[in-house]
């Protein structure tokens, strides 16, 4: 059978002895959530679709396209387990699937996963038998629930403005690994570039001798191991080689851990990141981060890519125009896509999607936090992620104020569990505490654009429209985090008066070019400012102000775009 999306997809822990389970599948809808009562867990005859996974059911690729809403969606299909694979431990991965969701067994429940953009997974090796066993998924997902985070995706029928088409139940591929009794856990990276060290802490189930190797280019460069291993363990590797992860040029250390029988592949990159007052310092070096928003979203997938090519693909587009990293916006990306960019060198901030989650009231931690927590212990290992943001501007909700204790508590939280990326509470708006002092400015007239973002030049204290609601801080890092969006299609006709974007469209070529050139060069040339993120990557349905369009092509050549990005910035000199 084709497998669609047939990659592993946790290159960073990957095992051999996996099994894909994506392609067609029996599928229902179930909007009155009665499925459950009505034990379609057991019952066949009530699956009267087929969908192919991981392709969200909004998506042409699932073979179905349905696109209103949705309240309850099942899944059914078998798969074959060898007798030899019965005495191992059997796990069953979902890459994603929004947003409650329930698995099943041969008829029994085997977990239950609440949260609808990280990956999750169950042990069912007390589930599974020699020969046929059937799994069947059922999500449950509500856009209008204020306690239920949606990003991007429409809360009305149609998409609008920046909300566009919605995603629902899996939309990440769903995968076996078979594991000995005796296994690695899970592992938390930690280099050091001046000592040119990788420090693992880790934890293994049962006991055995631990080892791990570092190769580069096939080269073993590092080896440590420690007899007799149980529980959390620590160990340090002294590098003979020194590589540096840079911006452009992953230059990735392959890791072989050893547990017993078990044997994980895996790979880390050796860099350090920190603050330098306003600079942003890799490896000791000073680097702009010139960066794209990208939303993740495609025409024919949604939220989902349609190969692992795609992933590759936007990342290329991106760097082609002299962009060197991504806010990887409202949406938890896939791993597979920061495995590309941890070999490409490509800077990114892993965000959330926050939008849609009622962050007036306290009890949205309870939502939040924990997939909060599950998206940056997956994600720890990845250099190409460079910070943290969990909320993007957190703007009043029904004349409600956001309950800054909210965000306070995220903020705490994520720091405490990852002390080595700087974290920003809530992207652009309303600051409550944070690393980063970060502002969105879409003025789209470039003297007033200039004039506002040099103000911090002469006063050391950034233009801020909403100085009534967030205080900054004076020493805290300073960048635009969102800028431009500027309107355009290359299309005939009236699209870009029927489109979305920011401001006025220009009415010529030469007059968006102009205009992009003095937006950006307004912040390559302000010493006061470590980065900026233009909006963005490529046009999403109706919000057309991509540097390509929906289905990737270029609306102008990408080498004036690069021309423009690429040249030092004055932080840099």
């Amino acid at each position: 059978m084709n497998i669609p999306r047939s990659e592993h997809p946790k290159p960073q822990f990957q095992r051999s002895n996996w099994m894909n389970l994506n392609g067609e599948w029996d599928f229902c809808f179930d909007n009155g959530r009665s499925g459950i009562a009505r034990k379609f867990y057991e019952n066949s005859d009530a699956f009267d679709k087929k969908i192919t996974v991981p392709f969200c059911v909004e998506s042409s690729l699932s073979g179905i396209g349905h696109k209103d809403f949705m309240y309850g969606v099942w899944y059914r299909r078998t798969f074959d387990i060898s007798e030899d694979k019965t005495a191992l431990r059997t796990v069953l991965h979902i890459g994603a699937a929004d947003f409650k969701t329930y698995v099943y067994v041969n008829g029994k429940i085997a977990g239950e996963h609440t949260g609808g953009y990280v990956s999750f997974s169950f042990d069912i090796s007390d589930f599974i038998e020699k020969g046929e066993n059937t799994v069947v998924i059922y999500c449950e997902d509500d856009t209008r629930n204020p306690l239920i985070p949606r990003g991007k995706q429409s809360e009305e029928y149609y998409s609008h403005g920046c909300d566009y088409t919605r995603t629902t139940g899996i939309w990440q591929t769903v995968w076996l690994e078979f594991t000995e009794k005796q296994y690695i856990k899970h592992c938390k990276y930690y280099p050091d570039y001046r000592k040119s060290t990788l420090t693992i802490v880790g934890d293994v189930s049962g006991s055995g001798d631990l080892s791990v190797k570092a190769l580069y280019d096939g080269r073993e460069v590092g080896f440590c191991e420690i007899a007799d291993c149980s529980g959390n363990f620590c160990l340090t590797i002294n590098l003979s080689e020194t590589h540096l992860w840079d911006v452009g040029s992953g230059r990735l250390y392959d890791l072989e851990l050893k547990f017993g029988n078990d044997t994980v592949k895996s790979y880390f990159g050796l860099r350090n990141i920190w603050f330098d007052g306003y600079k942003f310092m890799l490896n000791g070096k000073s680097v702009f981060q010139r960066l794209i928003l990208d939303q993740g979203f495609y025409p024919d997938g949604i939220y989902t890519a349609p190969s692992d090519e795609a992933l590759l693909n936007d990342i290329k587009m991106s760097q082609a125009c002299g962009f060197n990293g991504a806010r990887l916006h409202e949406k938890v990306f896939e791993e597979r896509f920061l495995y590309h960019c941890d070999k490409e060198g490509y800077l990114v901030w892993g965000e959330y999607a926050n939008w849609g989650l009622d962050h007036t009231r306290a009890d949205a931690i309870y939502t939040f936090l924990p997939e909060w927590f599950s998206e940056i212990d997956r994600d720890f290992n990845h250099p190409a992620i460079i910070g943290w943001c969990p909320f993007n501007e957190t703007w009043d909700i029904n004349g409600l104020k956001q309950y800054d204790e909210l965000l306070r508590m995220v903020y705490t939280a994520t720091k405490s569990a990852d002390k080595t990326r700087p974290c920003i509470d809530t992207s652009g708006n309303f600051h409550v505490e944070t690393d980063i002092f970060d502002l969105h400015d879409y003025e789209q007239n470039v003297d007033e654009f200039k004039k506002n973002n040099d103000v911090i030049i002469e006063t050391g204290i950034p233009n801020d429209r909403f100085s009534d609601r967030q205080e900054y801080k004076n020493g805290l890092p300073v960048f635009i985090s969102e800028y431009g969006g500027i309107k355009w299609s290359p299309v005939s006709g009236n699209s870009r008066e029927v489109s979305w974007g920011y401001g006025d469209a220009p009415k010529t070529e030469e007059e968006f070019k102009a205009r992009y050139k003095g937006l950006t060069d307004a912040l390559l040339d302000n010493p006061c400012f470590f980065g900026f993120c233009y909006t963005q990557l490529t046009d999403v349905e109706q919000e057309q102000n991509g540097v390509y369009t929906y289905d990737r092509k270029e609306k102008f050549p990408s080498e004036f775009f690069y021309k423009v990005n690429s040249r030092k910035a004055a932080i840099e000199e």
